[in-house]
């Protein structure tokens, strides 16, 4: 063998799998197609403290633009929550570079500038066709984004509800000022179907704007490009300058499918695992039992399925109680919204504790406490839209 692990694809995800596994003595190749370590950069670039710290990764400032202390929910009306808590836009090349450096550090031989053509199973193992020749390995981590092509090839379907991945659209903007605010501004409402709109200050004169649509379709430049209009009216600004753009997707709501199979885990955006902080810590979590299969001798599904019950332990009731509010949030009018957003105004969400159930519960709670009647809105989620 080449290698006893071969990662496929150089996400947050898969660079965590690749580090983990080669720190437990696992050879370990980690191949992805870019040039270099976020070239072309990848549009997702922030993220939450309480998020990250999933991961037991402390966060470093030297891959950090600008500190932030929350974001603020924004309904149709104006109406606004306020979440506050420690929060990073990031120079997501910086943090790339910085995550790759320590799988290398762990032993990971990190190839860029290679496309992974094909894999077939052989003899019991598997041979990795790329666009520099062959490799061989005992199992096959795949973390190459979304549309996973790997995945595919391997009859795997690893998002159960690839219908509604997040299609995005963001740009980085100038204009006096623009960055300055200490708050991401999130817009929830029907210019953005099923998910959000986005305002987020990197410093100075800079921020970038993002659109997030479920059920649009992948190309959601006709919402973005309203959403840069509605921006600049709600700011009063008569024009900003459009530095970049970028487009991608998030599979926020679309739940892990098959994730495992003989010889063979998938990871990160592959499996729908939603978020930055998230997928790194489902990249450990693959690496680690990746690194526990070679050493036992064992790569069979049964094994590797270890993977798939700490995953669901950890993060299962979270994405579907997340499935549940943004399939809810997709079918809401938007006075349904405004009435909802009244339930929050004035509360310190701060003090929602606990697992993902209980804190629905501290919801559901706040909602029967203050409005009552705000609760229709949710039989949105069974209108046939």
């Amino acid at each position: 063998m080449d290698a006893d692990i071969i990662v496929i694809g150089a996400s947050p995800a898969g660079v965590m799998a690749a580090r983990n596994a080669s720190a437990k003595g696992c050879k370990v190749i980690l191949l992805d197609k870019k040039e270099a370590a976020g070239v072309p950069t990848h549009p997702a670039n922030t993220f939450f403290k309480g998020m990250f710290d999933r991961t037991g990764e402390e966060v470093d400032q030297s891959y950090v633009i600008k500190n932030l202390k929350g974001a603020y929910i924004i309904a149709p009306s104006g109406r606004n929550v306020v979440f506050e808590g420690e929060a990073y836009f990031l120079d997501r090349r910086k943090f790339d570079e910085f995550y790759i450096k320590q799988a290398k550090d762990a032993g990971a031989d990190v190839r860029f500038g290679i496309e992974v053509l094909n894999v077939l199973r052989k003899d019991g193992s598997f041979v990795v066709s790329t666009s520099k020749g062959k490799v061989r390995s005992e199992l096959v981590i795949v973390s190459d984004g979304i549309n996973s092509r790997i995945s595919a090839l391997l009859d795997l379907k690893p998002i159960k509800h690839p219908e509604d991945i997040a299609w995005s659209m963001e740009a980085e903007i100038e204009a006096e000022g623009i960055g300055e605010p200490e708050f991401f501004e999130y817009y929830v409402g029907n210019h953005a179907p099923g998910w959000k709109s986005t305002y987020s200050p990197c410093g100075g004169n800079r921020a970038t704007l993002g659109m997030y649509a479920r059920r649009h379709g992948s190309d959601v430049s006709d919402l973005f490009d309203a959403w840069i209009e509605k921006f600049k009216a709600l700011k009063g600004l008569d024009d900003v300058t459009i530095i970049s753009r970028s487009t991608g997707g998030d599979p926020i709501a679309a739940i892990p499918g098959d994730i495992v199979a003989d010889g063979v885990m998938v990871v990160g955006g592959s499996a729908a695992q939603s978020g930055i902080g998230y997928g790194m810590h489902a990249g450990k979590m693959c690496g680690n039992v990746a690194a526990e299969a070679i050493e036992k001798g064992d790569t069979s599904k049964n094994f590797l399925m270890r993977y798939r019950r700490l995953w669901n332990d950890a993060y299962r009731t979270e994405y579907y109680l997340g499935r549940f509010a943004l399939e809810t949030l997709r079918k809401m009018k938007d006075e349904e919204i405004d009435e909802m957003m009244k339930v929050f105004e004035g509360e310190d969400l701060k003090v929602l504790s606990g697992s993902p159930f209980n804190q629905a519960l501290q919801i559901s709670k706040m909602i029967l406490k203050n409005n009552p009647s705000s609760i229709l809105s949710y039989r949105a989620v069974f209108r046939n839209k």
